[in-house]
């Protein structure tokens, strides 16, 4: 009779020893790259296991140029072969069988893909893969030729950080310890100081959520910030005064923070269903809540006025004197400047200007709008002294914006925005426009 509990025992002494063992004494970039060599050809689960864990081990100890190099050998011995894909495409045009069609996928795909799923099997692969893609990231500013390395990576992370695959969870003062420090470093939007400030955003009038990965154990991946009140939030300061009336009776949940945890999952799309989600929650648990919308910054608005030329700012405000806001573009602008509130009319028509006008690609120059307006969002109202802060000046002279979700119009925007470009605004937007 066969002793199983010596088989399973067995199995078990020899997982360690090859998961135990170094393949070279070497840690360095050759023996990296013949690594993946090796993980790309090998059939064998177990062994794949250990050499995936090996290469985590030496990228981590990689300095800034051996990593870049790294990349650059790697895209360049594992991209598609287009010499092969032509003989793939021959082979299907003359038989069109399913074998032959697969064939020329894979042909197409080339190893940058494979290899990346078996880094994964690494005990750590996850977590080190989306550390590796903040370096590519980093990488692809200054070499070009990487970004369909990124393009791979990513194509893979929108199929492993699919929000099937997260666990939503609010973010409570019970949560455990390590989980409130994190949020405390990853928070973007408005900085949280200490454990006070941060519990003042999750008392009974607020609500805080964040996705988590089961691979990735108390590491949020993205989080959002939600308060209650009677209409949208119009100062990020007023958020954050303690309580104020009967919160049970509020009618309105504003976002004023989504924060991006991971730099190495950017552009993998996850704002946008936490942001439905947490609509979804919210309205489960407080049926007084009956609208949604946001206080939102205005990221890179300060530099892009001040690049503005002469002409084309009379050409945005037609008659007005522009003279009376080049104060703007002054090094010398203070906190709460008194004249921002005097040419506001004039502000918000620059400002509505920037938000419908300023295209790349014929998407919103601004990426907070474009997230937002690609999520089914309406620009609601421009927002002067929205953020009294240093920073708030430094990012948009304090100007924030609330973009409403109209739950009843969410797919019919969406679909404009995305299909026909067509931005969705208020009457409130209308006369600046």
């Amino acid at each position: 009779m066969l002793d199983f509990k010596k088989i399973i025992s067995s199995i078990a002494d020899v997982g360690k020893g090859i998961l135990g063992k170094k393949f070279s004494e070497k840690r360095d970039l050759a023996t990296l790259v013949q690594l993946c060599d090796d993980l790309i050809s090998y059939k064998g689960t177990a062994s794949g296991i250990a050499i995936a864990r090996e290469i985590s081990e030496i990228y981590k100890i990689l300095d800034k140029e051996e990593k870049l190099n790294f990349f650059l050998t790697i895209n360049e011995k594992f991209k598609p072969n287009l010499e092969s894909i032509d003989d793939e495409i021959s082979v299907y045009l003359k038989d069109k069988k399913k074998f032959n069609l697969d064939n020329l996928g894979n042909a197409i795909e080339g190893n940058r893909q494979e290899l990346i799923r078996r880094m994964n099997m690494a005990p750590d692969g996850t977590s080190v893969l989306v550390s590796m893609r903040e370096d590519l990231i980093e990488f692809t500013k200054t070499n070009s030729e990487l970004e369909d390395f990124d393009q791979d990576m990513r194509h893979l992370f929108k199929s492993w950080f699919n929000p099937g695959f997260l666990r939503l969870e609010r973010i409570t003062w019970e949560t455990k310890a390590i989980i409130l420090e994190k949020i405390i470093q990853y928070e973007k939007v408005h900085k949280i100081l200490d454990m006070n400030d941060l519990k003042r955003r999750l008392q009974e009038d607020r609500r805080f959520f964040a996705y988590f990965h089961p691979v990735l154990a108390d590491e949020p991946l993205i989080f959002v910030q939600v308060a209650f009140g009677n209409g949208l939030g119009k100062s990020i300061q007023s958020i954050m005064k303690p309580i104020s009336g009967n919160f049970e009776k509020y009618n309105t949940a504003t976002f004023y923070s989504i924060s991006n945890c991971q730099e190495g999952l950017m552009r993998v799309t996850l704002g946008n269903f936490l942001i439905k989600r947490v609509v979804y929650e919210i309205q489960s648990e407080n049926p007084n809540i009956k609208n949604f919308g946001t206080l939102s910054p205005l990221p890179g608005f300060v530099d892009w006025f001040k690049d503005l030329g002469d002409d084309k700012l009379v050409n945005i405000l037609k008659n007005y004197d522009i003279e009376k806001i080049s104060f703007l573009k002054s090094d010398t602008i203070k906190l709460g400047d008194q004249r921002i509130i005097e040419e506001k009319e004039a502000i918000k028509k620059i400002v509505v200007h920037y938000l419908i006008n300023e295209k790349n690609n014929e998407n919103p120059l601004n990426s907070v709008s474009r997230f937002h307006l690609g999520n089914g969002a309406s620009i609601e109202d421009v927002i002067i002294n929205g953020n009294i802060s240093d920073y708030g000046y430094q990012e948009s002279f304090g100007i924030m914006v609330n973009y409403i979700y109209h739950l009843n119009k969410l797919e019919k925007i969406h679909e404009d925005f995305t299909n026909k470009k067509i931005i969705s605004y208020s009457d409130k937007i209308k006369k600046y426009v």
